[in-house]
This record gives C-alpha cells, structure tokens and sequence, in this order.
C-alpha cells in the first residue's frame, strides 16, 4: 500500500482533497476559530505522511497540480472588486494610505526584530516577503538572494495566523468599517486572510483582495531599500 501511495501521482491531490474535507467538517461541528479547515487539513496530511512514513516529495508529485491553482484563484480575486468598485471610489485615498501604512510597519518590525535577534543579512532579507503571496514573495527573497525554504515557511504561517485571528484581532482592536478590516487583513496575510475576509462579508473581501497586488508592488520598490539597512 505504501509503494502504491509513494508512486501515484493523485495521491497527493487525494490526500489534499480528503483532508480539507475533513476539516471543513470538523470546523462545522466545533464551530472553534483554531479548528479552521486550513488549519486542520495541514495537520491531518502531516499526521498521515508520518504515519505512514511517505516521503514528502510522493505527495508534493500529486498536491503540485492544486498549487498551480493559486495563482488564477488569486486573480479570481478581482471578481469581488469589480463588484465594489463604488466603495473603491469612495475610499480610494483611506485604501491606499492604509496599505502603505501596513507595509511600512511591517518592513519596520522585521528590521527591528532582527536587529534584537542579531539576525545576519541572508536570514534578515528572507523575511521580508512574509506578508505577501507566495509568488511575489518568491520573487522578491531570489532577488535579494535569502533563503527560499524560509519565506515558503513564513509565508504560510502568517496566512495561516492571519486566517485563524483575523476576527479576534478586529474585535479586540474595536475595527467595524468593512474596508478597514479587508485592507489590514489583506495586507497582513495575502491570500489565506483574504480567504477569510471573504467569509466575513463582500466588502472585506474585495478589499482584501485588492490589498494583496498593492502591498506586493509597494514591498517590491521597498524591500531593497530595508535589505540595505543590515549588511
């Protein structure tokens, strides 16, 4: 069963498919933020490849054909603007001030952790991209020559946490108006937040959405001039 599953190109997609399932599942029946599908279907695929003892490279072969989805899915993304674009009219100077503003301090965090931290250069310029899709992130970290596997690391831990407390991070901070809670979470956590944004409401998730290409445009011009900062 096991050199079945190590030559079969559809096992990872299965596996991926099953185990979100399952966790779209057991979200609905605790109905607890921590237990979000995401969240769930990474556990249980890393669970079974243990168990089961399979190379990670058996299951990438097959779970490659569902990550060559992510980049029409995020330009699906558009969909949602198009239809609120009277709400980007009507906020388009707040929109675009708070995005600079998220990725400003986002660039200004990193630098100040890794300084605290006495990061050196490679490991600092490869976090600078954490917020972003992975695409654009890639790009940016190859460019700056740091460490791929890290920003592949970071990129999906702050989606993830950007899924699992966006709402808690909102209603702590008091944040109500729509666009402001599409643009924070969009900009904080790309795509994955966005995933949530759009659970919350449409307007959330238009502006999410169109979050993620401004904060990768504004991180591609700043990004090289924060890498500068440590030698």
């Amino acid at each position: 069963m096991k050199d079945f599953f190590m030559n079969s190109i559809y096992f990872g997609i299965f596996l991926t498919l099953i185990s979100y399932a399952l966790g779209i599942v057991i979200s609905k029946k605790t109905k607890f933020f921590l237990f979000s599908p995401l969240i769930v279907s990474i556990v249980l695929c890393i669970a079974f490849l243990v168990a089961a003892k399979i190379p990670y490279e058996s299951y990438a072969a097959g779970a490659n054909f569902i990550a060559c989805l992510l980049t029409p899915a995020t330009v699906c993304l558009a969909i949602p603007l198009y239809e609120q674009v009277e709400k980007l009219k009507e906020n388009w100077l707040a929109v675009l001030c708070g995005i600079l503003c998220g990725v400003v301090v986002n660039l200004v965090l990193i630098f100040l952790f890794c300084l605290l931290f006495k990061m050196e250069h490679t490991e600092y310029v490869s976090l600078l991209g954490k917020s972003l899709t992975t695409a654009i992130a890639l790009g940016i970290t190859e460019e700056l020559n740091g460490i791929i596997p890290v920003i592949v690391v970071m990129v999906v831990l702050t989606g993830n946490l950007g899924n699992l407390f966006a709402v808690q991070v909102c209603k702590i901070f008091r944040i109500t108006e729509p666009v402001a809670k599409g643009v924070a979470i969009g900009t904080a956590s790309h795509a994955l937040g966005t995933s949530k944004a759009i659970e919350i409401g449409e307007v959330e998730g238009a502006m999410s959405g169109l979050s993620i290409g401004i904060a990768g445009i504004l991180t591609v011009i700043l990004a090289p001039v924060f890498a500068g900062l440590i030698p």
